[in-house]
C-alpha cells in the first residue's frame, strides 16, 4: 500500500531534468560567491569604517558595533542580490564554454535557449527574495540601526528643519439616503518646524458637531507629560452654524487635546529609500499635500524604483547569459571584470535616469523601470546572437 502511495506521489511531482539540475548547480555555487563578495565589499566601504571609527574615537562598545553591523547587512544584501546573479551566469556559462560542455550540450540537440531554464528559474527566485528584503526586512532593519547608534553614543536622533506640515483628518459620515460620505474634520498646517517647536499654525477644527473653530498661534509645542499641545500667542475663532464669528478669545498660552500626528510627519524620516513601500506612498499623500512638486517626484520615483529594483536579477540573469553562452575562453578574471563594468553602466544609467525623473524630464515610471527596459533589450539582442 505504501509503495503505491510512494509510486504516485512520484507521478505528481515531476522530475528535474540532470541538464538543469547540473547547469543549476554550476550557476548556484558562483551566486553564493558573490553574495559573499558583494555583501562584503558593501559593508567595508559603507559601514565598516565609519562604525571602526565610532569604535576608536568615540568609544563605542565592540558588542553594539556588531549589532549595527548585522543590521546593516541587509541593506547590502539587497543591493548584493542582482550583482550576484550577473556574476553567477557569467562564471557559470562561460566554464561550460571553455570546457567545451556547450559544444556538447549542442550535439546532443541542446539550444542555448533551453540552458537559459536554469538562469530562468535562479533569476526568479532571487528577484522574489530582493523584494522581500527591499521592502520588509532592509527598511526595519537601518531604522534599528540608526536608533541603537544613537542611544549608544548619548546623541538626539537629527531632525531636519521642515517647511509647510499639513495634516488632514477625515472622517466617514452616513448621509440621509443611506451613502457614505468622507468629509475633512480637521486641517492642522505649520509654517515651519525647527525641531523642537511649531512655527505659524492655522488649525480648522470641524471635528464636533455645530463647533467649528479656527486656532491661529505663534508656535506650538508637544507636551509629553500631558499628551496635548501646548499653543502660545495666539487666537481662537469660533464660527457659527451661518458662518458668521461667534466668538473670539485671544490667548498667551492654551492647551489643546489635538493628535501629536503632525509632529510624527515632520520628525518622521525623509529618505524614501529607508522606508516600504507601503510607507513610501502615505508620505507621498502628505508631501503632496505641501504642493512640493520636486519632492513629490523625488517619492514617486523611489518608489517606483523599489519596485523595479528586484527585477534587475532578471535582466542581469539575462545579459551574463548571453554573453557567458557564446562559444569562448574565458576566466574567472575577465568574467568578474565584465561583471564590474556591467553593474556600473547599468548604475550610472539608473542614476541619470533618476535624475530626469526628480526633475520631470520623464515620467517617474519611465526612469525607474527605462534601465531594465534597456537592459531586456540588449540581453534579447545578444541571445539572438549567441543562438545563432
Amino acid at each position: 500500500m505504501k509503495s503505491d502511495v510512494f509510486k504516485f506521489s512520484a507521478r505528481l511531482i515531476p522530475k528535474i531534468p540532470s541538464v538543469d539540475s547540473y547547469v543549476f548547480m554550476e550557476l548556484f555555487i558562483p551566486f553564493l560567491f558573490g553574495m559573499g563578495l558583494f555583501t562584503s565589499l558593501g559593508i567595508a566601504i559603507g559601514t565598516l569604517f565609519d562604525i571602526v571609527r565610532k569604535v576608536t574615537e568615540s568609544g563605542l562598545s565592540i558588542s553594539i558595533a556588531l549589532q549595527i553591523l548585522m543590521l546593516k547587512m541587509p541593506e547590502f544584501v539587497v543591493l548584493a542580490f542582482p550583482m550576484s546573479i550577473l556574476l553567477a551566469t557569467l562564471m557559470g556559462y562561460s566554464r561550460l564554454a571553455s570546457d567545451s560542455e556547450l559544444i556538447a550540450f549542442r550535439s546532443i540537440g541542446i539550444s542555448p535557449y533551453r540552458l537559459l531554464v536554469p538562469s530562468l528559474i535562479l533569476s526568479l527566485m532571487v528577484t522574489g527574495t530582493t523584494f522581500f528584503f527591499s521592502d520588509y526586512v532592509a527598511p526595519q532593519a537601518t531604522q534599528q540601526a540608526k536608533s541603537i547608534l544613537a542611544d549608544a553614543l548619548k546623541q538626539d536622533k537629527p531632525l531636519q528643519v521642515e517647511d509647510n506640515i499639513i495634516y488632514p483628518e477625515y472622517k466617514k459620515i452616513t448621509q440621509d439616503n443611506g451613502r457614505d460620505q468622507t468629509i475633512l474634520t480637521r486641517l492642522f498646517y505649520a509654517e515651519k518646524f525647527d525641531g523642537q517647536q511649531m512655527q505659524g499654525l492655522t488649525i480648522l477644527d470641524r471635528s464636533q458637531p455645530g463647533v467649528n473653530q479656527i486656532v491661529t498661534s505663534q508656535s506650538a509645542i508637544w507636551n509629553v507629560d500631558q499628551n496635548s499641545w501646548d499653543f502660545y500667542n495666539g487666537t481662537i475663532y469660533l464660527i457659527a452654524p451661518d458662518g458668521s464669528y461667534r466668538n473670539i478669545v485671544r490667548f498667551e498660552h492654551q492647551q489643546l487635546d489635538l493628535p501629536r500626528a503632525p509632529l510624527d510627519i515632520a520628525k518622521r524620516k525623509q529618505n524614501p529609500a529607508d522606508m516600504s513601500i507601503a510607507e513610501a506612498k502615505e508620505y507621498l499623500k502628505i508631501v503632496k499635500l505641501s504642493k512640493n512638486d520636486q519632492r513629490a517626484r523625488k517619492v514617486e520615483v523611489r518608489i517606483q524604483e523599489k519596485y523595479a529594483l528586484p527585477f534587475v536579477c532578471i535582466v542581469f540573469g539575462l545579459i551574463g547569459s548571453a554573453i557567458g553562452l557564446k562559444p569562448q575562453n574565458t576566466n574567472k578574471a575577465t568574467s568578474f571584470g565584465v561583471c564590474i563594468v556591467l553593474i556600473f553602466s547599468y548604475y550610472l544609467l539608473s542614476f541619470i535616469t533618476s535624475s530626469m525623473g526628480i526633475w520631470g524630464i520623464v515620467t517617474p515610471t519611465v526612469s525607474a523601470w527605462l534601465p531594465n527596459i534597456l537592459g531586456l533589450l540588449a540581453a534579447m539582442s545578444l541571445l539572438v546572437q549567441t543562438a545563432k
